[in-house]
């Protein structure tokens, strides 16, 4: 697993406007760590300061990592929005593990992690 370069997007699935949300810390540990976090939600919160968007379509700019916060229900959805973006990898958090989609992504050429980005950004 390599580290994402400093000063990269990274796009936070499920990002929640709630400061004791580990998605909400996730994009607040992302700012103090030199990325660029881009919150999706389907409210468009912004999060910790950060605009958010509604979708992963919304986002214009390349994206190094997506970390994923929500349900496989909801994620199953998104395997178009995901390989659209092409992200370098994908983040698969605590309890939004989906084995099915992350295959997918695999064979696309898309690194899949499990892991807590919050632990990640800390090692």
């Amino acid at each position: 697993m390599i580290k994402a370069p400093e000063h990269s997007n990274v796009a936070v699935l499920g990002a929640s406007p709630k400061e004791e949300r580990y998605s909400f810390q996730a994009v607040r540990m992302l700012k103090e760590h030199g990325h660029s976090p881009i919150p999706i939600h389907p409210a468009g919160h912004t999060v910790d300061g950060v605009p958010g968007l509604k979708s992963l379509g919304e986002i214009s700019q390349s994206v190094d990592t997506l970390t994923v916060y929500v349900s496989s229900k909801i994620s199953d959805g998104e395997l178009d929005a995901v390989l659209t973006l092409k992200p370098r990898r994908v983040v698969f958090n605590p309890g939004a593990e989906n084995d099915a989609l992350g295959e997918k992504l695999q064979s696309a050429g898309i690194e899949v992690v499990q892991a807590c980005t919050l632990v990640m950004l800390r090692t």
